[in-house]
């Protein structure tokens, strides 16, 4: 079978595109919720930590060179990283409340008004807290800066635990460029993502006869709001940020089998899957407004991020009269990486099944093929519903779970003083 090569996003309306493009920035920040309990399970507190630190080390320098090519903000600034940072899935918008403030091209400040990442952690304890504040993000907004300019440091002002407990912003940092400055040396797994399928996939260019912003090359914003973006720009967004999920796993699953074996690794990569799948599906259903059907399971599957973009993954999903069925080929990009496609075979079929009930618990999943091409799996209904699996129910345990994005107005431009 040949490779779609259109978007699964080119058949939205542009208001549907911006109610979906920060659910999916959401949902690549929840992979972490997913998979780092079962980190936890396996390396205890201080190895989840090194496993978080090696994956978006080795993840988000590929993928904010990717976004910054896509949406056409150049340069090499503080303001240029703090774009990036809006477009990243470790900060999506609002439920990681970046404000920013930039004073020149080589020095600004940003600050966290409400952070759901704390919100999850605070209730684990300072230790916890310390492990994410200080020991992660320390080395990961480093690399994140890095790939816009590698003379670039992020430095902390304040930040959790918090003292006093309500203190607000909880956190605060400066973004200083100095040619002085010597940059770390490349994280030993680097290469693996930067020379992935990923990295390289061609996406269609955004139009830039299309109505609304093609780019983000103007000011920078105080807010994101998507619905002023072109219907291009916003599909092109989609997929680049479903790109940025699957180097994140690929980074995730390079981190953990380097403290487990192929086994181990992948059951961990699969409960991580399954998390996020479960839970994503329901919200993409619910943000869009879709029923239970199967419809709405076939439109849920093509939007999902664990099969976009289609370049990449190879995925189809047909709606017939006889139900719903998703095909994987065993040759496309997403499973010559190894990234979440390469996780589902005839006997792994957990993450699809609780995709499917993100919809309807009552879908079941099972194997219809399975040849040298590829596995179609197809979905039916069972007369009981089914309980949420564990590994959903653990990644429910975020506030992301239940998160709802507000209209903020009218974003202002923030200039230089």
């Amino acid at each position: 079978m040949v490779t779609p090569a259109r978007s699964a996003y080119a058949d939205l309306t542009r208001e549907q595109l911006a109610i979906l493009v920060p659910e999916l920035l959401l949902s690549g920040h929840l992979i972490d919720r997913s998979g780092m309990a079962h980190s936890i399970a396996a390396f205890g507190r201080e190895g989840m930590a090194q496993v978080a630190i090696e994956e978006w080390q080795v993840a988000s320098p590929v993928y904010t060179r990717r976004m910054r090519r896509a949406l056409g903000y150049a340069g090499d600034s503080v303001e240029t990283i703090f774009k990036g940072l809006q477009l990243d899935i470790g900060a999506p918008p609002q439920f990681m409340d970046f404000r920013y403030r930039v004073d020149d091209h080589d020095h600004g400040e940003f600050w966290l008004d409400h952070c759901g990442a704390l919100a999850d952690v605070e209730p684990m304890g300072e230790e916890f807290v310390f492990s994410m504040c200080h020991d992660i993000e320390d080395p990961t907004f480093d690399a994140t800066a890095l790939a816009t300019n590698p003379k670039a440091q992020v430095r902390p002002i304040h930040r959790p635990p918090r003292v006093p407990a309500d203190r607000k912003p909880v956190c605060a940092w400066t973004v200083t460029i100095d040619d002085s400055h010597v940059p770390p040396p490349a994280p030993a797994n680097a290469h693996r993502a930067a020379n992935s399928r990923a990295a390289a996939v061609e996406l269609d260019p955004i139009d830039p006869n299309d109505e609304g912003m093609g780019d983000y090359s103007g000011p920078l914003l105080s807010d994101l709001r998507f619905a002023d973006f072109s219907r291009s720009a916003l599909i092109r967004m989609a997929d680049e940020v479903c790109l940025q999920h699957h180097l994140l796993t690929l980074a995730f699953l390079i981190a953990v089998g380097g403290r487990a074996d192929a086994a181990e690794t992948a059951r961990i990569g699969r409960a991580q899957f399954t998390g996020i799948a479960g839970l994503t599906s329901e919200r993409l259903r619910d943000a869009l407004g879709l029923g239970t059907d199967d419809a709405a399971l076939a439109q849920v599957l093509r939007l999902h991020p664990a099969w976009n973009p289609l370049r990449y993954s190879g995925a189809r999903i047909e709606l017939t009269t006889s139900g719903v069925q998703l095909w994987l080929p065993k040759a496309g990009g997403a499973t010559v990486d190894g990234t979440w496609p390469a996780l589902i075979d005839a006997e792994h079929l957990g993450a699809v099944a609780a995709m499917a009930r993100g919809v309807d618990p009552h879908y079941t999943a099972e194997v219809a093929a399975d040849d040298a091409d590829g596995l179609t799996v197809r979905f039916g209904k069972a007369d009981k519903p089914f309980r949420e699996s564990g590994e959903v129910a653990i990644t429910r345990f975020s506030t992301g779970a239940d998160f709802r994005f507000a209209d903020r107005g009218i974003p202002l431009p923030l200039t230089v003083l």
